[in-house]
């Protein structure tokens, strides 16, 4: 039943948020119904839907000129988990409540989140201005589509975190505007979790931005046909859960994922790819992956090896199966004319489409030829050239050899230049869709294997976006620095990753562009940054190391392997090697917890201790599961380090056995070939050998 909201009296001077106040020369009151389960309100052609969408959570969607659409490209699942919720409409307002959230429409329309059980308010949307525009903004962009602007209110001493991977060194990005959209190093994964108490997803793939400002928070998407975003009220935890659960869990981590990955840019021949595994083994050090990088093939986008090069796949993969190693291989989403695929591929209109000029989005070195070639980029968003692209790798990776692991490198995709906007997906326009590519390029391989019988699915992803973990994408941290200002920066990048849903994240260790392995300057940042790595949900070492050479098909980088850096370091790197392989047990229970609870792997302090207020600023440590504290030595030349190790448990020096009770500050010593680390309220890890 419709019932019309009515204005309601505001203080003298000032209108209430629920009344038009006389400087607004049209107020927009409007009818509220319940449909469904869901409270709608509508006026002056907009409708916004609210409708429970899981235990203690709503999804929110708003549109100008209609009823609001249904299946659109979005990170949500096609179901929402059941759950008990109650609609209220009286007094000219309306009330939605589910679980731990309340949701009030004023009568012109303003959405206000409350927590339930003491009416506390936790998000407010909010006017730009008191007359226009209100807190949604459509302006058009042309053929039904608009400019979204969805504003929300600023709270004193709110934190805020999530929102992808970025490269900015913050952990709380409140202050901060970050473009939503994706690019080598910087992921675009729009949800936000709130000191407040709320965790909430830009539920859009559209190209756009996040403004963090100290007067409002404002979400655009720069062309897109209606608002959508997910609310979640709760402590961090419990909203990883409730994320999670509506955006999909990852798979278990298969046990070989879980040691430690050898690579560099690049192995350029099979012989040589053997003579490193061949190494660890002859050294007795623990390796359980290595990757075929870039150029292993004949041409870009025929997905194949070489032969002139790797003569013989399929004893090399007997070889390494023997030696206990999984061979992982890299495969770009791009395409040259030179290759077998490409006719094929832009007559079935494979490709992304572009609106002005050639369907070509990128030039690149090739096989054959002196200069680059100008490829394309397979759709990923279309299903039957998902299936084309998934049936390539089947023929000449998992049937003849039994290749299950995948390297999906440049799956931003790497546009040169980065226009979306000449970009047209089979799921809709490049500034609508655009930021969804990686993830829809990671389900083609997990459709595949589901298809193809295989239960361990891993793909290793430069570029992720909302609910890419469900596809089994684990994230790096894409082409970065080697230097202790880098590596700083990549605490906060995972955790913010972890915050993100995105449980499986790494980094190169030592960092990607250079690193003279004979500097020992460098191999002081190499040292600190393998033991951060044994310390991080994936453990990978690669890097394009000193001396380097030009992009193209012959190109190698120095040497990367443990014992290319000095028989100090390298007697170091072992040490973490084996501190790696004892934590396996612990490192798989962890990622159990993420497959089947959603929660993650690296894990901000205030996810544990959420009522211990100094936990929310702690940027340059974590915990690495629920019991192990890691303070990473981020500085050259230390040896010392200062931890706050967080109230509410005691906690021991993993390598002293000293004890110290939680809610202070505490230093300890940090000699080159140690990473402090505390065990929470006596867990019993194997730290020390």
């Amino acid at each position: 039943m419709n019932q019309p909201a009515e204005n309601q009296p505001g203080q003298p001077g000032k209108p209430s948020q629920g009344s038009a106040g006389l400087a607004q020369s049209s107020p927009t009151v409007g009818t509220f119904r319940e449909r469904d389960g869901a409270l709608e309100w509508s006026g002056r052609q907009e409708t916004v839907r609210i409708e429970p969408w899981g235990p203690d959570a709503v999804r929110v969607r708003a549109r100008l000129g209609g009823p609001v659409l249904e299946g659109l490209p979005g990170a949500l699942l096609d179901e929402a988990p059941a759950t008990e919720a109650s609609v209220k409409i009286e007094d000219g307002r309306g009330q939605l409540t589910v679980g731990a959230l309340t949701v009030e429409v004023d009568a012109e329309g303003l959405v206000r989140f409350l927590r339930t059980d003491d009416s506390a308010e936790l998000l407010t949307e909010e006017r730009a201005h008191f007359w226009w525009p209100g807190p949604r903004l459509y302006t058009p962009v042309g053929n039904g589509h608009h400019r979204l602007e969805q504003r929300f209110a600023a709270y004193e001493g709110e934190k805020l975190y999530g929102l992808g991977q970025h490269q900015h060194g913050l952990l709380d990005q409140k202050g901060a505007v970050l473009d939503l959209v994706q690019r080598n190093a910087e992921v675009t994964i729009p949800v936000l979790t709130s000191s407040r108490g709320y965790t909430l997803l830009w539920n859009s793939p559209a190209i756009g931005r996040v403004e963090l400002a100290g007067n409002g928070t404002r979400w655009v998407a720069d062309s897109a046909r209606q608002i959508d975003y997910w609310i979640t009220a709760g402590q961090p935890a419990d909203a990883q859960r409730r994320y999670s659960a509506v955006t999909g869990r990852t798979p278990m981590l298969p046990e070989w994922a879980a040691g430690f990955w050898q690579c560099k840019l690049r192995y350029r021949t099979q012989d040589e790819l053997l003579g490193v595994a061949r190494e660890y083994k002859r050294r007795g050090l623990p390796v359980d992956a290595i990757v075929c990088d870039f150029f292993h093939w004949t041409h870009l986008g025929e997905w194949k090896f070489d032969p002139a090069e790797w003569p013989d796949p399929a004893a090399m993969q007997r070889e390494l199966e023997e030696l206990g190693i999984k061979l992982v291989v890299s495969v770009w989403p791009s395409v040259s004319p030179l290759s077998e695929n490409h006719q094929l591929m832009e007559q079935r209109g494979y490709f992304i489409g572009t609106q002005y000029g050639p369907m070509a989005h990128a030039d690149w070195p090739d096989k054959e030829v002196a200069s680059t070639v100008q490829v394309a980029f397979y759709d990923a968003t279309n299903p039957e050239a998902r299936d084309f692209m998934w049936s390539r790798i089947k023929e000449n990776y998992l049937d003849p050899y039994g290749i299950t692991a995948f390297w999906l490198d440049a799956c931003e995709p790497e546009l040169k230049p980065g226009f979306q906007e000449n970009l047209r997906y089979w799921a809709g326009p490049g500034l609508e869709v655009g930021n969804m590519y990686p993830s829809e390029n990671a389900r083609t391989f997990y459709e595949g294997m589901v298809a193809a019988g295989e239960t361990e699915i891993v793909t290793l992803n430069r570029s992720a976006w909302a609910g890419s973990q469900r596809y089994g994408a684990a994230l790096w941290s894409g082409d970065i620095g080697t230097d202790f200002a880098t590596l700083r920066r990549q605490i906060a990048a995972g955790l913010n990753t972890s915050l993100s849903g995105i449980p499986w994240w790494n980094t190169d260790i030592g960092g990607f562009h250079g690193g003279d392995p004979d500097d020992p300057a460098y191999r002081e940042v190499m040292i600190r940054w393998f033991q951060f790595g044994a310390l991080s949900p994936l453990m990978r070492l690669h890097g394009f190391r000193d001396p380097g050479m030009p992009l193209g098909p012959d190109m190698t980088g120095g040497p990367n392997e443990v014992w290319s850096y000095g028989e100090e370091a390298g007697a170091i790197m072992e040490k973490y090697l084996r501190l790696r392989e004892r934590l396996k047990p612990y490192v798989l229970d962890v990622m159990r917890a993420a497959h089947e609870e959603g929660l993650p792997v690296m894990r901000p302090l205030f996810l544990e201790f959420p009522d211990d207020q100094a936990t929310w600023s702690v940027a340059d440590s974590y915990l690495f599961g629920p019991d192990l504290l890691v303070a990473p030595v981020l500085t050259a030349g230390a040896s010392v380090r200062t931890a706050y190790l967080p109230a509410g448990a005691r906690w021991t020096d993993a390598w002293t056995g000293t004890s110290y009770e939680g809610g202070t500050n505490v230093t300890v010593d940090a000699p080159l070939d140690r990473i402090p680390l505390f065990l929470r309220d006596g867990a019993a890890l194997p730290i020390a050998e």
